[in-house]
């Protein structure tokens, strides 16, 4: 099994800062705007994409949460996963533009769940996806708003993303 390293941290950050100018852009600044971060490492981007947003903001507060999929997917009969708390904000989501950040977008499934979470929660007025890496092989029709790097991948590739946070070091590793 050869890895190979695409993204390191210095590509990582930069790619965060350029999808938060891009998510001031596409909404006009923060107003009405809420990050979700989906468990695990969507959780970690998402913060950090939140404190960019507030840098370019000077300071203004963005407001953040955490959406857990876990009941929602479709694979839960064959995939035994734990279900985090989700923390969703206190104004809730009705009416707000809603950013789902993720780490990797595949098959499009795990943001197919999202958007079912999301819709037993409240009605958004928008939900936009931001992800660090899209590597292609979609099964469903989702599309990402805001993408840190393309990466065209075989099927039989698997994309890793690392984070300082859970994993000690922040980089994308491609396994064939």
């Amino acid at each position: 099994m050869t890895k190979r390293s695409v993204l390191i941290a210095s590509d990582i950050d930069r790619a965060l800062k350029r999808i938060a100018h891009e998510i001031v852009e596409a909404n006009s600044g923060l107003e009405n705007l809420v990050i979700l971060g989906i468990p695990t490492r969507g959780v970690d981007l998402a913060k950090r994409l939140a404190g960019h947003l507030s840098e370019i903001s000077a300071g203004e507060s963005v407001v953040f949460g955490i959406l857990d999929i876990t009941l929602f997917r479709d694979d839960l009969a064959t995939q035994q996963r734990a279900v985090s708390p989700s923390s969703i904000p206190t104004d809730g989501i009705d009416d707000k533009v809603v950013v789902i950040v993720d780490d990797v977008l595949f098959s499009g499934r795990t943001v197919r769940a999202a958007l079912d979470a999301i819709v037993s929660i409240g009605r958004p007025r928008q939900v936009k996806l931001a992800v660090l890496v899209d590597r292609g092989h979609r099964q469903l029709p989702i599309r990402p708003d805001f993408v840190g790097k393309n990466l065209p991948t075989s099927i039989q590739e698997r994309v890793f993303v690392h984070l300082t946070e859970p994993d000690g070091v922040d980089e994308v590793v491609i396994e064939s």
